[in-house]
């Protein structure tokens, strides 16, 4: 009788211990199975950040390649506009003038301040008016 009570503990217990030994395996498979889902998605992630970052380098070099071409471009400018004005000394009251007329300045203001004749003047108040 004892033997028969012992065996069938033991077999209880053999049945309960294979039962843990299923969940615990089936919760194993099941958290292997998220971290794989979660491993995808971080990939996934990790790819699209790499092209954005690929595509900012791409767009960055070609904005330094432009900023270069327009540094390029604009690099003689000073040395031009000082020839321009060492060149024609008379163009400088004309360019002065119409900045003058843009501020409101009057024909008699022009003729004092620029140098200008009172039909050259006149003439710069006119056209700047058209201009409006």
């Amino acid at each position: 009788m004892i033997l028969e009570v012992a065996v069938i503990f033991l077999a209880l217990l053999w049945v309960l211990s294979l039962w843990f030994f299923l969940n615990y395996s089936k919760r194993q498979r099941e958290v292997a199975a998220q971290q794989a889902q979660g491993d995808a998605l971080r990939d996934q992630r990790i790819k699209d950040l790499a092209k954005r970052l690929d595509d900012y380098q791409n767009g960055t070099v070609r904005m330094g390649e432009a900023l270069h071409e327009l540094r390029a471009t604009v690099a003689p400018l000073p040395d031009k506009m000082l020839q321009l004005e060492q060149r024609d000394p008379n163009s400088l009251s004309f360019a002065q003038a119409a900045r003058l007329v843009g501020m409101g300045a009057s024909v008699d203001e022009l003729t004092q301040s620029c140098g200008l004749t009172q039909a050259e003047a006149e003439l710069m108040s006119k056209v700047h008016r058209a201009e409006q």
